[in-house]
């Protein structure tokens, strides 16, 4: 049976550089400390190394420290764990979030968007498809910190129908098929971000954005602290429903973990009341 609620814990973490032993540490802890169980983990964009010039050099394979530590983690909390390191496959290498099943399943998806004003897009190789990732019911999209700036990529969308509003033309509210039956491709999309604190602005602006547009959850997942090469960051993260509120969010600047709590109902009540979707593009 899906889930009513789903409970996210979000971690604004302040990443230790290039040491992972010591952030999975950090992850462990804050785990902890929080209590309860969550059903789902997210940890920012490369939380066991920070965005580093050297990460294609740190790249490990499929299944290594890293995943094992995810694993672990997912097991010992019976939750979805997600999040991001960089990975070698063959002469490639890949910004590769991860959502780590307690089975040890997993769905991996591939940075698209490498940051080219850093070091990112020289070194690492782009992905070129969208995820889904299914867990308790709910349908997740996952994304990497500067995939968030194109609304194209990350379009919620009605599988199989490709011009919506030509369909439904014409049709009053009461004859409009029922949100239940015509869903949309997801219902959360997850950002795991190394967004500096400079252009916070846009972070905390697109977070709205894409939840509003697409009429779903949006988890944004931001570290916290100053980089190895001096680079500061504030975090604001944030748990943002369909209308664009905060559910949930940190303080910035601060290392902490946090929960919030996303209501089936209520995004399909909204959805049924306001199917802007049946009139995207």
């Amino acid at each position: 049976m899906p889930k009513e609620d789903l409970t996210i814990a979000y971690y604004q973490q302040d990443i230790a550089w290039e040491d992972p032993e010591a952030n999975y540490r950090r992850v462990a802890a804050a785990l902890d400390d929080l209590g309860g169980r969550p059903d789902v983990i997210v940890v920012p964009e490369t939380f066991s190394t920070g965005f580093s010039d050297n990460m294609a050099a740190m790249a490990e394979p499929p299944g290594g420290p890293t995943f094992r530590f995810a694993l672990d983690t997912a097991r010992s909390r019976n939750a979805l764990f997600v999040g991001t390191w960089t990975v070698r496959v063959g002469d490639a290498v890949f910004n590769r979030l991860h959502a780590v099943r307690p089975d040890g399943g997993c769905v991996c998806y591939d940075k698209a968007h490498t940051f080219r004003m850093s070091s990112e897009a020289s070194q690492l190789a782009h992905g070129c498809r969208n995820a889904l990732i299914e867990w308790q019911g709910w349908r997740i999209r996952p994304a990497i910190c500067y995939d968030l700036r194109f609304p194209k990529w990350l379009r919620n969308s009605l599988p199989g129908i490709e011009c919506p509003h030509s369909r439904f033309d014409g049709l009053a509210l009461g004859q409009l098929p029922d949100p239940d039956v015509l869903e949309l491709e997801y219902d959360l999309l997850v950002v795991c971000a190394n967004w500096p604190g400079s252009r916070h602005e846009a972070w905390s602006t697109l977070l709205r954005a894409r939840a509003i547009e697409n009429l779903c959850y949006v988890a944004g997942v931001n570290r916290v602290g100053t980089d190895g090469t001096g680079i500061p960051y504030s975090g604001d993260c944030a748990v943002i429903d369909f209308r664009g509120r905060a559910l949930d969010e940190c303080l910035p600047g601060a290392p902490m973990i946090r929960t919030a709590t996303l209501s089936r109902t209520a995004l399909r009540t909204f959805r049924r009341h306001w199917p802007f979707y049946l009139d995207f593009d």
